[in-house]
């Protein structure tokens, strides 16, 4: 690891771009198989990790469906959530405002309230044990319809006031963000927050339109936004925070290298660029392998690593106090290493 790397490390941070299910690694997907008696179609750990090989989303998508089906219980929905905060804790995150897809739960009949109950008992786990706080957003799958969207938020009304935002994720081409604009109009009625993922796969009109459209607060990777300079200036210009996810776009094929990355230009336009892990149990790396990743190139300096920390922390949905309290911890790390 360069110094740079270590010096990543340290850094206090935020996490704005995790799926709590992408963070199902294979020693506990086997754990649960045999706590709920599920079948799984792999016979080792060396054999799952062995079919993370994707060369675009939907492949990953096909065998991340496949490895929640052993999420049953709240305790297994609590276990997920305490093993992904034990690895964030340990990443220098101080705050992470966690992705989950109750479709994939509800679909496969296992109640909205068990999904709740057991992310929400992680949650304070890690804030009993490390001072680590939490938010939920939900997300819509995008290649559902709007009615099973409606649906979800329907169902989500109980504990409206323990979730901070709505998101859409899954299949992004041939699914675009105006299918949901009603959705999402519903969902700001209720004073939840609005982020999109856009701009991974699908096209800058994606990122536009998620802006336009859905209102959102924050784009969730939002690549290929670099692809329309009008639009590049507009996301500098409102200070848009772009949740980037470097080891997922290398996985998924959406750059050929990290040494390709798009990170340091979006820097340079003046972008509120963060780095986050997304499904780190699929894509080689939790936060820290992500700025590892990107520090190891060369194509970041000092500064702008601690750019992308403070950029974390801006982003979030956090009152101006914690926020500020965030940042004044991540000055004093900076003063502590000069």
């Amino acid at each position: 690891m360069t110094d740079l790397a270590t010096f990543a490390a340290g850094l206090p941070k935020a996490e704005l771009h995790v799926h709590i299910e992408g963070t199902l690694e294979p020693e506990l997907m086997f754990e649960l198989a045999r706590r709920n008696g599920v079948t799984i179609p792999f016979a080792s750990v060396d054999e799952v990790r062995a079919a993370y090989s994707f060369t675009r989303l939907q492949d990953f998508l096909d065998i991340y469906y496949r490895g929640a089906d052993v999420l049953r219980t709240e305790a297994d929905f609590r276990d997920l959530a305490i093993a992904y905060f034990d690895r964030a804790a340990a990443d220098n995150v101080r705050h992470a405002e966690i992705f989950f897809d109750p479709q994939t739960h509800t679909d496969r009949g296992i109640p909205f309230d068990t999904v709740m109950a057991g992310l929400l008992a992680g949650m304070a786990d890690a804030e009993a044990r490390h001072g680590l706080s939490s938010r939920l957003i939900l997300c819509f799958l995008r290649h559902l319809d709007e009615e099973a969207a409606f649906a979800t938020l329907k169902a989500a009304e109980p504990w409206i006031d323990r979730i901070a935002a709505v998101g859409l994720d899954s299949s992004e081409v041939g699914n675009p963000p105006a299918k949901f604009e009603r959705v999402f109009g519903a969902a700001a009625l209720l004073g939840l927050g609005r982020v999109a993922h856009a701009g991974e796969e699908g096209p800058p009109e994606y990122v536009r339109d998620a802006l336009d459209v859905l209102l959102v607060d924050r784009i969730d990777h939002g690549n290929r936004a670099l692809e329309d300079p009008v639009l590049v200036t507009r996301l500098a210009r409102e200070a848009i925070t772009l949740t980037v996810c470097p080891l997922s776009n290398l996985k998924l094929c959406v750059v050929d290298s990290v040494d390709a990355h798009p990170i340091a230009r979006m820097l340079r336009a003046g972008l509120r660029a963060t780095i986050n892990s997304d499904d780190p149990a699929y894509f080689g790396g939790y936060v820290n392998d992500n700025f590892a990743a990107i520090a190891d190139t060369g194509m970041l300096s000092r500064a702008d690593l601690i750019t992308l920390a403070r950029n974390s922390f801006l982003g979030a949905f956090l009152d101006d106090e914690a926020i500020t309290g965030h940042l004044a911890a991540l000055d004093s790390y900076v003063d502590t290493q000069r």
